[in-house]
């Protein structure tokens, strides 16, 4: 393959000269699924036949967020963990768009001639054929089967995957997580539904009550779940250790309206402040809930401590242990 380095072009007025000449597909590609990695697949195959970078055109805000705001379904990862998944995935460069009503109204052939072609010189575009672009979303598969000939482009279609019968998609993740269906989120990803993070430093109200954990700010980001649940922690020197986390928004503590991710690792003390963790997520234990005083609270923790070592006795007997160790 083609191994140009990999670029993250934020804007259509970062691209330069050498940006010109590539293999592109264009999508929101939440989750990266096993859906995505097909196409993610054809996309690189064709680059190589070509000689040419691999490119994947997202666009921030995803169009539905711009149309819908805070009615907009939650992500299934945040921008940086998309990034890093596409790269992984085999792509060279991922062109970031952001998304306002100047590109809303380009109309489809000022979006090909525009974006494809002015901007990237694209030799061959890979997209599905439900894929609507333009003013109203009037551009279609149709259109650049038309417009490729005549602009230096040709065009394919993605396949469509499917498991049990039905398309794998991010909605279809999203329910499965909203249902605390792990199993048939990982079938669907391909891998454990995680979410990752810079430990910061919270209120410390957790060493209060006895229950200390690693914050994860999750900034802008809304994550699809929102309860307790029994996870591992996979850390930064290699080691993953089971244990508690709560996304939500602390109802007896802060009443907050942004949901942190609050990490309880079993039988760990090591200090984890500006390490990066990897949270797998495996059984919702219960819903977060206000309590009446911190020592219900506390009294809960230790319940929910107790169902997820249950938990990991019962399904995760080779859990590997974390070192009691401080990390670099």
């Amino acid at each position: 393959m083609n191994q140009a380095p990999r670029e993250f072009i934020r804007g259509l007025h970062n691209l330069r000269p050498r940006h010109r000449g590539c293999v592109a597909t264009i999508g929101s590609f939440d989750g990266v699924h096993l859906g995505h990695q097909a196409v993610l697949k054809q996309l690189t195959n064709a680059a190589e036949a070509h000689g040419l970078p691999a490119v994947v055109i997202i666009f921030e805000p995803q169009p539905h967020e711009f149309f819908t705001g805070e009615a907009a379904p939650a992500r299934l990862m945040r921008l940086r963990e998309k990034v890093e998944a596409l790269f992984a995935a085999g792509v060279q460069r991922v062109l970031c768009l952001r998304f306002n009503r100047a590109l809303r109204n380009l109309t489809a052939r000022e979006f090909v001639q525009q974006l494809l072609v002015e901007g990237l010189g694209i030799k061959h575009l890979v997209v599905g054929d439900d894929f609507r672009f333009g003013c109203d979303r009037i551009g279609d598969f149709s259109l650049l089967c038309e417009l490729g000939p005549k602009l230096g482009f040709t065009v394919s279609d993605s396949c469509t995957l499917t498991i049990d019968g039905a398309r794998v998609s991010s909605t279809r993740i999203r329910q499965a997580l909203e249902n605390g269906d792990f199993a048939l989120a990982t079938r669907l990803l391909g891998r454990p539904y995680t979410i990752s993070g810079r430990v910061v430093y919270g209120q410390q109200l957790g060493r209060q009550l006895n229950v200390p954990t690693a914050n994860i700010q999750l900034q802008r980001y809304r994550s699809p779940l929102q309860c307790v649940f029994a996870i591992t922690a996979h850390l930064p020197d290699g080691v993953s250790t089971p244990g508690v986390a709560n996304i939500g928004v602390r109802p007896t503590v802060s009443g907050a309206v942004t949901p942190l991710l609050e990490v309880h690792l079993l039988d760990f003390s090591a200090s984890l402040y500006g390490a990066k963790i990897r949270v797998e997520f495996h059984r919702r234990l219960r819903d977060e809930k206000k309590f009446l005083s911190l020592e219900q609270l506390r009294a809960q923790l230790q319940r929910d401590i107790e169902q997820a070592r249950d938990y990991f006795k019962n399904h995760h007997s080779g859990q590997t242990k974390a070192r009691d160790d401080r990390l670099s």
